[in-house]
């Protein structure tokens, strides 16, 4: 069925300390919510906009529109300081306000959120934070705004991982999920390939080729330290975490071809936990840990299985096309995101695990590494463009897509964190 094309807008947004970042979000179809979301007062003194980047935060997820905010004076604080037929004739649906008050060396930020239509206050909260984080505030105050209007948890808090490659220069960065404050945990003259993100977002697992072969890496973040868990004869690739974050799934060559194996987060021995006569690798857990998704050739062709976690026989989930790779769970654990040729395309696609049924839901011709928000809302993925890798995200639904785009080199593998713990 053709789509109509109902709205595409761009986000224009400095990045700082980095070159200029470009948010291009396509919406198609379906309703968005007409949202107002007012400067806070006493934010034009303070160094970052809290109003700006929750209006930025809620309009790339296409779910809302922005209604215009122009020559409302004075700007309310209070409830009592809305005049709600004046956003009714704006045909604003929700309506946020607030102010931000200094309190010795840090800030009070306070907003409040309306049903316009009711006339009612759906929401009150404020934040005593320092000014330096304002940005992460504002990400809370999206979150919050989006859960009550959506019913959804938002996942403008969450962080996202990926490798930047820069001529011969490889980057393992993490910054938040809209781009922005993109932080190096990692550099190096040789590759870094497949970040994992451990349940709990404190740990990376990845695939260093510092040892001039592939060995599987564990870094805590916050500590900046790092562990080798998988160093075994042959190539050892492709971690994935455990729901518990006390093990992982690797594929290792160790004893031949590439198979997958059950290693402890600290290390040791590995346990085998497939045996074929193909080659199984990119394992992904259920998030109920009962299960483990994987790509193998065994059947002639590269299709997607599922086995239990412990190992034992395993069932085939696809049989749309001769090429089916890289499948991930979703939060609930009703469906897989993959990656599916066709046509000589390489698209994200999804599957519904309980009748099998198929959506494809990019367009490009080389999309690969699909990761879910911890909402399951959104897939990110890289795209590529001019040959190079960028972030974009899509929508579970094909609808909303997001496209980021700088100069910060040719990115891969990107993954998405999940919420966090605090």
């Amino acid at each position: 069925m053709k789509r109509v094309l109902l709205f595409v807008g761009t986000l224009l947004i400095a990045l700082a300390a980095h070159a200029q970042l470009t948010i291009d979000i396509t919406t198609t179809g379906g309703r968005q919510i007409p949202i107002a979301v007012m400067p806070l007062a006493g934010e034009a003194s303070q160094p970052q906009s809290v109003s700006e980047v929750v209006g930025a935060d809620l309009a790339r997820t296409g779910l809302f529109r922005l209604v215009n905010t122009v020559g409302i004076s004075p700007i309310p604080t209070e409830p009592s300081g809305v005049n709600f037929p004046d956003w009714t004739a704006r045909s604003a649906e929700a309506l946020v306000i607030g102010k931000i008050e200094a309190q010795g060396d840090r800030v009070e930020v306070r907003f409040r959120l309306f049903d316009v239509q009711k006339q009612s206050q759906l929401a009150s909260y404020s934040y005593l934070v320092a000014p330096a984080q304002l940005r992460a505030t504002a990400h809370r105050i999206a979150d919050l705004i989006y859960e009550r209007l959506t019913g959804d948890k938002g996942v403008f808090s969450t962080k996202v991982t990926y490798v930047v490659k820069r001529g011969t220069r490889y980057e393992l960065q993490v910054a938040d999920a809209d781009g922005y404050n993109a932080q190096s945990v990692l550099a190096s003259n040789e590759p870094i390939m497949s970040p994992s993100w451990s349940p709990d977002g404190s740990r990376l697992a990845y695939v260093s080729f510092d040892q001039k072969k592939p060995v599987v890496v564990v870094q805590n973040l916050a500590q900046g330290t790092t562990k080798v868990v998988a160093n075994f004869r042959g190539n050892n690739s492709a971690p994935a975490w455990a729901p518990d974050g006390q093990s992982l799934a690797v594929a290792l060559s160790k004893d031949g071809l590439t198979q997958i194996y059950r290693v402890s987060a600290g290390g040791g021995d590995a346990q085998r936990l497939t045996e074929s006569a193909g080659i199984d690798t990119q394992p992904a857990f259920s998030p109920d840990g009962q299960w483990i998704a994987f790509t193998s050739d065994r059947g002639g062709s590269p299709q997607i299985y599922r086995m239990p976690a412990s190992g034992g026989p395993a069932q085939r989930l696809t049989f749309e096309g001769t090429y089916n790779v890289g499948p991930r769970f979703s939060p609930d654990g009703k469906s897989i995101a993959y990656v599916q040729r066709e046509g000589g395309r390489f698209r994200i696609a999804t599957m519904e695990l309980a009748n099998g049924q198929v959506q494809v839901l990019t367009e490009g011709a080389l999309d690969d590494s699909p990761s879910f928000a911890p909402n399951g809302k959104m897939i990110l993925y890289e795209a590529q463009s001019g040959g190079r890798g960028q972030l974009a995200a899509v929508s579970g639904d094909g609808r909303v897509r997001q496209r980021l785009t700088s100069a910060a080199g040719d990115v891969q593998d990107p993954a998405w964190g999940p919420m966090p713990t605090n």
